[in-house]
């Protein structure tokens, strides 16, 4: 029903930070750290899905149950079939919010920052 919003990435090995400045001399040279607030997000993003994932599976297996013919054999079934396909749809809703807000928070967010950390100063 709904698409997944585009996942905060983690930090490859490879990437590298932004170059700071053009000379040594123009600007005081800032020492860059991976942003900790957007490796929140990614972590975030990691512990939900799969229990986000979990629930749907589980959610799916009790609706494939209640929709066979094995499972109910009285009227009253039709009943059972629709609260778990309400259920399954707000959890789709769920989900997408979900998602989207750490998906709309980590493109808010800067995936690197500057830092005075390890950052070359003028004795004194």
């Amino acid at each position: 029903m709904y698409v997944d919003p585009p996942a905060p990435k983690p930090r490859d090995p490879k990437e590298t930070p932004p170059v700071s400045a053009s000379g040594a001399l123009d600007d005081p040279q800032r020492a860059w750290e991976f942003n900790p607030d957007y490796q929140r997000l990614v972590v975030a993003w990691n512990t939900v899905l799969p229990q986000l994932e979990a629930l749907r599976t589980a959610l799916d297996k009790a609706y494939g149950l209640a929709k066979s013919p094995q499972t109910w054999d009285a009227p009253v079934g039709e009943r059972y079939v629709q609260d778990i396909r309400e259920w399954r749809t707000r959890l789709a809703v769920y989900r997408h919010n979900v998602l989207t807000a750490i998906s709309d928070e980590a493109a808010d967010t800067p995936r690197w920052i500057q830092t005075t950390a390890n950052a070359p100063h003028a004795f004194q």
